[in-house]
């Protein structure tokens, strides 16, 4: 057992933080305080010395997840390797691709089908029954840990599935357990706060209130009726939290997913999300963890609008003291509306607007996820670069539909809102990238398009058969389960063995990693700046490092294209001789410019005779 001194040091460092977020959401924060650290004491005390020395570690080197050589796969446990011992069995190619983060996707105990794919969780203290066991999972953790890959679970905080234990007590009367949902005795307090409230899931599972007669009573169902919303006003949830989240953290796990965390926080007159107590409940919860488990990171699961997404990654009192991570869902939208249009200048505005994250965070990039694609093109962004939204949003979903003429791209629609028009969009990359349609460009587009978010800024995280450019399932909806959820069709199993590099995807893939391994320009805390676009069809991105400026230059386009020299003038880097990392070339001017070839990208800095 370590020695006190250790946890009291950080109770004594973090208490000011833990005590300043709770006295924004309860009426006696000391009390609480007095609660969370109780829970953090015992989970320090029974913290496998193992894991004490990571904390040290970690402690030691906090931007270990920030670093050029850091990179994430996200897979479902069952389409991997069909159980946890089975994903253990494949470790190999995980470390063989250079993996340093691995996300399994939800694996704790949903209720019965449907469970909204494993996010209606009703028991957050086991695992799935046909995935392995708990010893599994901290087995899994342990031989992961040796690999030096960091595994990160789903911890589910706004709603638990109707079957967890909590709701079971709440409808057999315990009046305790009702607290820990927002449930009401009719109809007057729901349709006041439904005159804000957007609706998740319009088509099947309209409004946000269900009526349970056991409750004999309405309970808040933001998604699902099945799924109930927790009330976090009540102090006791964030303390079965902390115990939560701290157990699986002693069973091995790094890093945990907050899913849904931008709705915690009800207000009447409001959409309820982003709320400003959001951050300093996730402030609190980190703030425990700091205390018992400070290898621990927290990842924000916030697709929400710009204006909002940086204070999850904390911005001026949280700044530092909320998530580590937060997912760059518009580097995605655009790194796909790009390659449809051909054009970057929507991309670049976009993408200048979002603020810089605090440098002891990271924003997670990355292309497919197993997740639909919503095409989230602000209206005013799209205004400022000459397009109509509703307009380029339609374009988007008709492109990687495949309906749009002269379109490679293999999608399938998913939820279309008809009163609106949009469309979201489920594929794999490599059939939305062309892979499906015999295109030939499409190995130079997924390697493209896996060059701008390998050098944009972040966390890269690859999705499970992306670096083997897996089609979409044709047989998606064979499986009765999943007949009426077109987003199986991304989530195929994966092939053991891999199949054979016939198109270069791997091999092109695992050049870019290794360069990018080699280049402490891309860390995620050197600052990125989008630069207005000299070619339209050319996305330039600056990465500012202690070693020199680095230019990520994409050509989004079919077609030659060109960086002029001003650009390079402007960097600093007329000076010296540049070279391109991803060739290994020293381009050349020809007249006035850099020239570009079709889907190609150059990654450039400038060596000085004095260096």
């Amino acid at each position: 057992m370590r020695p006190p001194s250790e946890f009291e040091t950080r109770v004594e460092r973090w208490r000011h933080d833990l005590v300043g977020s709770l006295e924004r959401l309860y009426d006696d924060p000391v009390d609480v305080a007095q609660r969370l650290l109780a829970i953090a004491r015992n989970a320090y005390d029974a913290r496998p010395d193992e894991l004490h020395d990571l904390d040290q570690r970690r402690l030691d080197e906090p931007d270990w997840f920030q670093r050029s050589s850091a990179l994430g796969y996200a897979a479902y446990v069952d389409r991997f390797g069909a159980t946890l011992k089975g994903v253990a069995e494949h470790l190999d190619h995980l470390s063989g691709l250079g993996v340093t983060y691995l996300h399994l996707m939800p694996l704790l105990t949903p209720r019965p089908a449907p469970n909204d794919g494993g996010y209606a969780v009703a028991d957050y203290t086991t695992v799935r029954e046909d995935l392995g066991s708990n010893e599994d999972l901290r087995d899994l953790a342990a031989a992961l840990r040796e690999r030096g890959i960091s595994l990160c679970i789903d911890l589910v905080l706004n709603h638990t599935a109707r079957e967890h234990a909590w709701a079971a007590a709440a409808r057999a009367g315990d009046a305790e357990k009702r607290d820990y949902y927002l449930v009401y005795p009719d109809r007057h307090l729901p349709d006041q706060y439904e005159q804000s409230l957007p609706e998740v899931f319009p088509d099947f599972a309209p409004g946000n209130f269900t009526w349970d007669d056991e409750l004999e009573a309405w309970v808040w169902t933001t998604f699902n009726d099945y799924q109930w919303d927790l009330n976090w006003a009540n102090p006791s949830v964030l303390c079965e939290f902390a115990e939560i989240l701290l157990g699986w953290a002693n069973a091995g796990i790094e890093v945990f997913r907050l899913d849904a965390i931008a709705f915690l926080w009800k207000r009447m007159g409001t959409n309820c999300q982003n709320q400003p107590e959001v951050h300093h409940l996730t402030q609190a919860l980190r703030t425990v963890a700091r205390i018992a488990a400070p290898a621990v990171l927290f990842k924000a699961e916030a697709i929400v609008g710009p204006a909002d997404l940086a204070a999850y990654l904390g911005t001026g009192a949280h700044a530092g003291k909320v998530c580590d991570l937060a997912y760059h869902n518009s580097l995605m939208v655009q790194v796909w509306s790009m390659l449809a249009s051909g054009e970057v200048g929507l991309a670049a505005l976009a993408l200048q607007n979002l603020p810089q994250p605090p440098p002891t965070t990271s924003w997670i990039t990355y292309l497919r996820c197993h997740d639909d694609i919503g095409w989230a093109i602000d209206d005013t962004d799209a205004w400022r670069a000459g397009l109509n939204g509703h307009a380029h949003r339609r374009f988007l979903a008709d492109w990687y539909a495949g309906s749009f003429p002269g379109s490679w791209a293999r999608g399938l629609v998913f939820q279309e809102n008809h009163q609106t028009g949009d469309r979201r969009i489920s594929g794999s990359l490599a059939s939305l990238a062309g892979r499906q349609a015999d295109d030939p460009a499409a190995t130079a587009r997924i390697l493209l398009a896996h060059s701008v978010i390998l050098s944009f800024g972040g966390l890269p995280v690859i999705w499970m058969g992306d670096e083997v450019g897996l089609l979409n399932d044709l047989g998606w909806a064979d499986d009765p389960a999943h007949a009426a959820d077109n987003r199986w069709a991304h989530r195929p199993r994966m092939p053991w063995p891999v199949p054979e590099d016939t198109d270069g995807i791997r091999e092109g893939l695992d050049h870019l990693l290794h360069v990018r391994a080699s280049l402490p320009h891309l860390h995620a805390a050197s600052p990125t700046e989008v630069w207005d676009p000299r070619d339209p069809g050319v996305l330039l991105v600056v990465r500012r490092s202690p070693h020199g400026p680095l230019l990520a230059a994409a050509n989004m386009t079919d077609r030659a294209a060109h960086v002029p020299s001003e650009v390079f003038y402007w960097l600093g880097m007329a000076g010296g001789e540049l070279v391109d990392h991803l060739t290994g070339d020293r381009p050349r001017f020809d007249g006035d410019s850099i020239a570009l070839g079709p889907y190609a990208a150059a990654w450039l800095t400038a060596e000085h005779g004095n260096t």
